[in-house]
């Protein structure tokens, strides 16, 4: 794993009136999350029942830990990265010790994000396709139709889950939905992310801020790779 995929950002007091400005953003980015989850497409269900395991090989949780609240999932749909992310920075400085964790599974229309580490010469030809230069770790990735993203908006500390063990548990929970379609898949020492035959299929990109990850991974089930080939995607071609 390399420190540049994690961007962490130190703890701060909430400022009067946090909550109500949390919302307000959430209206700006024209957000509202469903009041219970949707059933999920096949793709979306099993990425569903792998995350829901993400944290099951922790070490033993404290009294405290065990009195958290269970991940809720919730399928979003087809919805632009940036009011997504607006939503994601929104939920995690709203939040308060007692917020259940969330895992929001969706696809986006075309987008190349680019994360801290990002750099313009990994964008090949990026033509119409709009960028985003975003606050997660890693570096130029493609989003689009097809590509199943689960971003994961964990409170790590209440879980008692530090960031190489939430970057496993995330990997081994692609691995897991995979091997269920048949397929062999594998993590890659130095690199994070989720390989077949040596081929990337799944990015992971986070973000940790006061305490809690946002951000999350991206699965390619039946999207267009030719995007790909436009950049150096996560900085390894």
């Amino acid at each position: 794993m390399q420190a540049s995929d994690i961007q962490a950002e130190a703890p701060k007091q909430r400022p009067a009136g946090w909550r109500m400005r949390a919302q307000q953003a959430q209206a700006r980015a024209g957000w509202q999350a469903p009041a219970a989850p949707s059933a999920q497409p096949a793709p979306a269900a099993a990425m569903m029942q792998s995350l829901q395991r993400c944290g099951s090989d922790r070490p033993q949780a404290t009294s405290k830990q065990r009195g958290a609240p269970a991940l809720v999932v919730r399928d979003l749909g087809l919805c632009p990265f940036q009011s997504v992310w607006e939503a994601m920075r929104a939920f995690t400085d709203a939040r308060d010790a007692a917020t259940p964790d969330e895992c929001w599974l969706l696809e986006h229309p075309a987008v190349f994000t680019l994360g801290q580490a990002g750099r313009a010469e990994h964008l090949l030809a990026p033509d119409a396709t709009p960028v985003v230069r975003t606050d997660r770790g890693g570096q130029v990735t493609w989003h689009g139709p097809g590509q199943v993203v689960a971003y994961l908006l964990m409170d790590t500390r209440r879980a008692g889950i530090h960031v190489r063990r939430l970057v496993s548990g995330l990997e081994a929970s692609v691995i897991r939905c995979l091997a269920a379609w048949g397929l062999k898949a594998e993590p890659k020492a130095g690199a994070p992310g989720v390989y077949v035959g040596g081929a990337k299929i799944a990015a992971l990109g986070l973000r940790l801020r006061r305490g809690c990850s946002y951000h999350g991974l991206s699965l390619n089930v039946c999207n267009d790779l030719a995007p790909f080939a436009r950049i150096n995607p996560c900085g390894q071609a």
